[in-house]
């Protein structure tokens, strides 16, 4: 919970290299990048749309590291839109950026497979390895002049808005593989949450299993947690009461009694 620099920042403070952060796009910090006279802009994993007093700063142009396979998943939150939509593949895409939203031509575009173990963790860290080393290879096309971006597809565009507190409470009248994306998009950060006898509990780690009962009901409550869904159970893995440490189901049992009719809400 305490600010933390980024890698970027760390790997330029230590190397004495030259760091401007301002808080806020305005006039003023886009006068901050026109004085460092860059050839090129790199961006990655920035939430706003750049103006384009800012994009036409750098002769080389503005290029932007997306974690997606474009024009699939435009926006803030591509990795867990992916998740949730249950993707079987997601990527990178090296993009020169325009006045839209994530809508430039594409330079160049790899994909990888989303595993049914992947969170929103792990398939940041792969996506981000693989958009540095495509980055690499794209500024040296981009220096010597053989880049050649291509337009997006004409169809196909969906959009990944940020994630919002509302979609994080699991609404277990929905199918049980679908709060199991929901479970794995969330983590590890915002958590997604559910409300057992008014108090509120973050669930980790789940999977979805066979079962039939009311929606959000204690299946079984003995040795493991399993809670029925709109379609299907889920088996709860891991989770956390409001106050507490994240625990397996089996120590979680130990220490609170459910039983089999005891409501998820």
């Amino acid at each position: 919970m305490r600010a933390t620099a980024s890698p970027v920042k760390r790997y330029a403070v230590a190397r004495k290299l030259a760091l401007y952060q301002p808080e806020r796009l305005c006039a003023e910090s886009v006068e901050g990048v026109q004085a460092a006279r860059p050839d090129v802009l790199v961006v990655a994993a920035y939430g706003l749309l750049l103006p384009l007093a800012l994009l036409d700063v750098a002769p080389c142009g503005a290029w932007n590291i997306h974690a997606s396979l474009l024009p699939r998943w435009r926006g803030a939150a591509p990795i867990q839109r992916a998740l949730l939509a249950g993707d079987r593949e997601t990527g990178i895409s090296i993009m020169k950026m325009d006045a839209g939203l994530d809508t430039g031509p594409i330079l160049a575009q790899r994909a990888i497979p989303v595993t049914d173990d992947d969170d929103a963790a792990s398939l940041h860290d792969r996506l981000a390895k693989l958009g540095g080393d495509m980055i690499v290879a794209a500024l040296t096309q981009i220096e010597s002049g053989t880049a050649r971006p291509v337009p997006q597809a004409a169809s196909g565009a969906t959009y990944a808005p940020k994630v919002e507190k509302r979609e994080t409470l699991l609404d277990w009248n929905r199918p049980s593989i679908a709060l199991e994306r929901a479970i794995r998009a969330f983590r590890p950060a915002p958590g997604a949450t559910t409300v057992l006898a008014g108090e509120s509990f973050k669930i980790w780690r789940a999977r979805a299993v066979d079962g039939a009962g009311a929606p959000g009901e204690v299946l079984q409550a003995q040795g493991e947690l399993v809670v029925a869904c709109g379609d299907g159970a889920l088996q709860v893995l891991e989770l956390q009461r409001a106050s507490g440490k994240r625990l397996d189901a089996q120590q979680f049992l130990r220490g609170h009694r459910l039983v089999a009719g005891d409501r998820f809400g």
